[in-house]
């Protein structure tokens, strides 16, 4: 529905401006043209990389039935495209960006699974979370990599109990390093976070590094629970 509004505002838009613009011979003509923008901006936000040539010569294709390719083909290689092959560019630019940060500040480790993270206070090592049902009670924000807030228990003047187990699977590894009253910085790869499908509730897009700034004030092992 949202797209029918927007067509139709670009036809109106167009009418108005039509003195200026293309000169299109009949009606029809003018709502294709419109359908075009569409689908033009559409795919600039998809990928702005896209060769536009190309896209039009595949247009022509589908409409007078020449395909280059079936659509299972089609389907398949996209997904291939998408799934594999974009994601290990972006896995390529994440780890150079996790190197870099950790050069940029000697404070920063990095664990054999890429987390790179600094504890500023390690908190009380006796009383470590180590089992996946343990309970961990603390307040942390989540941060996107350019550094926009997604999250936080700050604002919300709140505390959040969770199981570790419940945590993503990167925030587990870093929260076993510290006790209560520990803090830490980590910053997380897409694929210990949320991966491929992000979270739509939090605002997390697919394949995000995260920043959790994490605060621990109690530990509560599972055995000691009643």
């Amino acid at each position: 529905m949202k797209r029918l509004f927007l067509i139709l505002s670009l036809v109106v838009m167009f009418s108005s401006c039509h003195k200026g613009g293309v000169k299109l011979g009949a009606e029809a003509d003018s709502l294709a043209y419109v359908i075009g923008l569409n689908v033009g901006k559409n795919l600039l936000q998809m990928d702005s990389t896209l060769n536009v040539d190309v896209v039009c010569t595949a247009i022509k294709d589908a409409f007078t039935g020449h395909e280059k390719m079936s659509f299972e083909e089609a389907k398949v290689y996209y997904l291939r495209q998408m799934n594999y092959t974009k994601y290990e560019r972006f896995k390529l630019y994440e780890e150079q960006f996790l190197a870099d940060l950790a050069k940029s500040d000697r404070a920063y480790a990095r664990t054999k699974s890429g987390i790179t993270y600094k504890i500023t206070e390690l908190g009380d090592q006796q009383n470590l979370p180590s089992y996946q049902r343990d309970t961990v009670v603390m307040r942390y924000r989540i941060l996107r990599q350019d550094g926009t807030e997604i999250y936080s228990s700050y604002e919300r003047a709140d505390t959040t109990r969770i199981a570790l187990s419940k945590t993503v699977v990167g925030l587990q590894e870093n929260l076993k390093m510290v006790g209560k009253g520990g803090k830490f910085t980590s910053w997380i790869p897409s694929l210990l976070a949320y991966g491929a499908g992000g979270n739509e509730e939090l605002g997390i897009e697919p394949n995000s590094t995260l920043c959790y700034e994490v605060e621990v004030l109690e530990v509560v092992p599972y055995r000691k629970r009643k």
